[in-house]
């Protein structure tokens, strides 16, 4: 059920809007509390906009994708797996971001290509 639909479906089980208290007591009382509520759902939405702003804030201010990954080994003392294209779909989750010059040295050393992506062939790299 849409948000519309179950506004519409909750505004229905409280009766028509005419069916109010006829004295002046109980109508204050509806007021006040009709105030809290609005209130509540006011800050409700200045939270919700805050955390949206935030959001956003997040996404633009995150630093560009690396152009070129180095995949590394399964502990701080194993040498570097594979070099990848900064967006391969292959890349592992122990990767970092180099530059040009790191990944066409990573090459040079040995440090297999990724045979997704084959940053070998975008570098120019011949063997």
């Amino acid at each position: 059920m849409s948000p519309v639909e179950t506004l519409f479906d909750f505004w229905g089980k409280l009766g028509d809007v005419t069916d109010l208290p006829p004295d002046l007591p109980r109508l204050r009382v509806l007021e006040t509390w009709l105030q809290l509520t609005l209130d509540q759902v006011r800050r409700a939405i200045a939270a919700a906009e805050t955390r949206e702003a935030e959001r956003q804030r997040g996404i633009e201010a995150r630093p560009p994708a690396p152009d070129w990954l180095i995949e590394l080994g399964l502990n701080r003392d194993a040498p570097p797996v594979q070099v990848h294209v900064g967006d391969c779909w292959n890349s592992g989750k122990r990767t970092r971001g180099i530059r040009r010059d790191e990944a066409l040295r990573a090459l040079a050393d040995g440090v297999k290509a990724c045979g997704a992506c084959r940053p070998d062939s975008e570098l120019g790299f011949l063997d």
